[in-house]
């Protein structure tokens, strides 16, 4: 463990999944105690800093992500995936969230690694995702026995192709709440101090999510990083919906003090009907591409592009009639093009309704992932010092 002096080195992979990067680091390389298992993490990382400048850390919500893996402890799977999102601000690691794009990585990861055997066309790698205590399955292409890494693929917020991998959420409704709608109703109103009240419909697929109308909130559903993220009186307004949505479901106390950095969930996004809008790489996206535009929102900014577990719950959301995404989607099928700040994100859902609820038997979308460094990450032996102490 040591080297250089006193110098702690950890074996680390760093992998893009999707529109995220993260580390991907094996819980036996770890110490079993949780909480200094954290505190070495937090320091890979870089964190608390907003820069991440003396770590690994990218500085940003979509490239400060972490997966922890090892062998199935689930019959039936492959690798056990447990993500983590660290805190750019904060001494904090939040598990109690996924992101299907770093799953992408760890699919990748698990065939590149010798979790699974090769099998062509495609290997199917079942991984258990700890946080949401599911299945995932990741198609990894495979040709003349190895891993087809070239492919014609893209996805919007990654430059350049590659070969197509296919995430498969197996009954992925009521991941966290236990219910596809934790309200039972497509539609609920939630009221704000200053007595402002906004409809929002709250569902629960992959990540349970509080979506509500652009044009309520005084937005477009066109908008960009900056006239997000620069726009307090917006973002104070979507915290507050968002924090009404988890009291009214539970996921949030009454009596709790919550920030985006403590409290990840409910995630919220603004939705609105197709239009024309200019991406984040001043692309032009002609309304008639998409299906619906949504902005994401992650640790209280607007995400650079659309998490996975996000749109899966979208397209989901696009299917129960008389929700708000379903009254302003164009799809009609189980398809849905997002249009988002990069670009356009396909994602389907397969929604059945039984009496008076709703069940998500498969939520599916296509990304990308690469392997980009193996090494060792190295801090200071005293940073597992001043811990003991």
């Amino acid at each position: 463990m040591f080297d250089f002096g006193k110098l702690v080195k950890v074996p680390t992979t760093i992998m893009r999944g999707g529109t995220s990067k993260g580390l991907i680091l094996r819980k036996v390389d770890l110490p079993s105690d949780p909480q200094l298992r954290d505190h070495m993490i937090l320091r890979l990382f870089g964190s608390p800093d907003s820069n991440q400048i003396d770590g690994l850390g990218g500085g940003t919500s979509l490239t400060s992500k972490l997966a922890l893996v090892g062998p199935p402890s689930r019959s039936g799977a492959h690798i056990d995936y447990t993500f983590g999102q660290v805190s750019l601000e904060k001494n904090v690691i939040d598990y109690k969230v996924t992101c299907g794009n770093l799953i992408t990585a760890v699919g990748l990861y698990a065939a590149e690694e010798g979790y699974v055997a090769l099998t062509e066309p495609v290997t199917e790698v079942r991984i258990y995702n700890t946080n949401i205590n599911k299945i995932i399955v990741a198609e990894i292409p495979v040709e003349n026995g190895q891993i087809k890494y070239e492919g014609d693929f893209s996805i919007a917020g990654v430059p350049g192709v590659a070969s197509k991998i296919m995430l498969n959420f197996l009954d992925s409704g009521g991941t966290f709440t236990g219910k596809t709608l934790p309200t039972g109703s497509p539609v609920d109103t939630v009221w704000l101090q200053d007595g402002r009240r906004f409809e929002i419909s709250f569902v629960d697929c992959s990540n349970p999510v509080v979506f509500v109308r652009a044009h309520d909130v005084g937005a477009k559903g066109t908008e960009l990083h900056q006239e997000i993220n620069g726009n307090k009186e917006l973002l104070d307004t979507l915290e507050q919906i968002r924090v009404q949505a988890g009291i009214k479901t539970g996921l949030i106390r009454p009596d709790e003090i919550v920030h985006p950095s403590t409290h990840a969930l409910p995630k919220i996004a603004m939705v609105a009907a197709p239009a024309d809008y200019i991406t984040s790489s001043n692309q032009m996206v002609p309304a008639g591409d998409t299906d619906i535009l949504s902005r994401y929102l992650a640790m209280g900014t607007l995400h650079k592009a659309h998490a996975v577990s996000g749109a899966m719950a979208l397209a989901a959301a696009c299917q129960i009639p008389g929700s708000i995404p379903n009254q302003l989607t164009t799809s009609s099928g189980s398809g849905v093009r997002v249009g988002h700040p990069s670009g356009i994100l396909y994602v389907e859902a397969k929604v059945e309704q039984h009496k008076s609820s709703w069940s998500v038997e498969r939520a599916a979308c296509g990304r990308t992932a690469r392997r980009l460094m193996d090494g060792y990450a190295y801090i200071p032996y005293s940073v597992l010092a001043t811990h003991d102490r």
